[in-house]
């Protein structure tokens, strides 16, 4: 579950003040509102009862996905980086690539079996055929 798919699970205001506390947008264009702006948005008057939320477990929650996707991120500049040195035969740089890449194997094969699970559970679509 990534955290927009989990996002769906509390109610509008609290998708909002989410999104709108650890900036996730998708137009970057547009720059982010301010709190008063958040505020008239969602017609509240205060962050009050937001801020009691993020002592919640669902608030927790939701943050820890939202840091797994970030360190997802960051692992790959990092690998890029790591790669790149390894190339150009920095010893360092070569011994961590090794390191590295046993970690991705080890978590590519729990990825693996997420998918092949979902792919599972969803019904076979057989489109109406009748083949007897």
């Amino acid at each position: 579950m990534n955290i927009h798919e989990a996002l769906k699970s509390v109610s509008y205001k609290k998708q909002e003040y989410f999104k709108w506390k650890h900036d996730i947008r998708f137009n970057r264009e547009v720059p982010p509102k301010t709190e008063e702006e958040f505020l008239k948005t969602i017609g509240n008057k205060t962050l009050n009862s937001f801020k009691q939320w993020e002592r919640s477990q669902e608030y927790k929650g939701l943050l820890l996905l939202l840091l797994e996707s970030r360190v997802a991120n960051d692992f790959d500049e990092i690998y890029k980086i790591v790669s790149d040195k390894a190339k150009e035969g920095d010893e360092k740089s070569i011994r961590l690539f090794l390191s590295m890449q046993k970690d991705i194997q080890q978590n590519a094969k729990l990825a693996s079996k997420t998918f092949h699970s979902v792919v599972e559970d969803e019904p076979e679509d057989d489109e109406g055929l009748d083949l007897s």
